[in-house]
């Protein structure tokens, strides 16, 4: 079974065919980061033109590489939330015009979920497993009970690990994406060069244990950087310190999770890291260590799979696919739509 995926969700035009036998025929994915670069973040209504402008190309390549053509094509699966609503209109109308014209079944994919279900896709991970969501629109802890059953049990209440990766950057003139920037400038710094605090960590509440807090952390960062003159070794120090500071965090809470999941589902054998924020290597190498601690697998997905990409959408379609799942046409796009909900559907 060929089953075609398309993400527009962001600033990633991408188109795929995978089959249910976990090969991945083509992932061509174009990056708009060049466009948004000198905004120092993505413009939506940009992102949705170029959208419109590529998709159609990006479809001819991924079908070429892929050697099929629609014909060769058993389902069609496409992201329609969250994301910015004009993007994922884009490919969400390019999906089910393919679908109705072809008579093929229509699969409306949750963005998060695919980031979810990479690691099934790349590593046939076992039910149930804890799932890291570090992202730039999301940070979750969540137990994955199936294709599409999640149960939450922390988010972040204000910004996202990714946005606060963005934020610090732009304070200290680094490049946008945040995350790779502050990665590359931290390998040369001190992690112990300023004091940063760790929010939430000494909060007491026990509804708290699993939940995230980054916005105190950049305003931190904000007042270090006015106190001091910018120069590329200042730049590395506090990019690293910011960079334990995130672990630090990410790392607290996860332990938090494992231990309520140890009692709660003592059949669960895997910690999942995903999301853009996955591709950081310092975040992975804690995250190896604390699962080592409690004799549980730890997994990331190839980095090349952590950022947006059609690949994963199309994977999400199959599990939906194998459940018996597909969605009607008249399915609509959804800005905000929480994983906890896709059963919903």
């Amino acid at each position: 079974m060929n089953v075609l995926g398309i993400e527009t969700s962001c600033d990633e035009t991408s188109v795929a065919v995978v089959t249910d036998d976990r090969k991945i025929l083509s992932n061509i994915v174009s990056s708009q980061l060049s466009i948004h670069q000198p905004f120092g973040g993505v413009v939506p209504e940009i992102a949705a033109r170029r959208h419109l402008e590529s998709l159609d190309s990006i479809l001819d390549k991924a079908l070429k590489d892929a050697k099929c053509t629609l014909n060769d094509i058993d389902a069609i699966a496409a992201t329609t939330g969250p994301g910015l609503i004009g993007g994922v209109m884009v490919g969400m109308m390019m999906g089910k015009t393919i679908a109705a014209v072809h008579n093929l079944p229509f699969l409306s994919i949750n963005h998060l979920m695919g980031h979810a279900l990479t690691v099934r896709l790349t590593n046939n991970v076992d039910f149930p497993f804890l799932l890291l969501l570090v992202s730039g629109g999301h940070t979750q802890l969540l137990v994955a009970k199936s294709p599409v059953d999640y149960e939450l049990l922390g988010s972040s209440l204000d910004d996202a690990v990714g946005e606060a990766f963005d934020k610090t950057a732009k304070l200290l003139n680094l490049p946008y994406p945040g995350g790779p920037s502050i990665e590359t400038a931290a390998l040369n710094g001190n992690d112990r060069s300023y004091i940063l605090p760790r929010p939430l960590l000494k909060n007491s509440d026990p509804t708290l244990k699993c939940s995230f807090s980054f916005s105190g952390l950049k305003t931190a960062v904000r007042e270090i950087v006015l106190k001091h003159s910018i120069n590329p070794q200042f730049i590395s120090d506090v990019a690293a310190c910011f960079q334990k500071a995130i672990a630090d965090i990410l790392i607290n809470r996860t332990h938090h999770a494992l231990e309520f999941c140890k009692e709660r589902y003592p059949t669960l054998k895997t910690v999942v890291v995903a999301g853009g924020v996955a591709a950081n290597q310092h975040l992975r190498s804690h995250l190896e260590s604390l699962s080592h601690e409690f004799s549980i697998d730890f997994i990331a997905p190839p980095l090349n799979l952590c950022t947006d990409n059609a690949a994963v959408i199309a994977w999400a379609g199959i599990e939906k696919l194998k459940l018996g799942l597909k969605d009607p046409l008249d399915v609509k796009a959804r800005p905000r739509w929480p994983l906890t909900e896709v059963k919903q559907l």
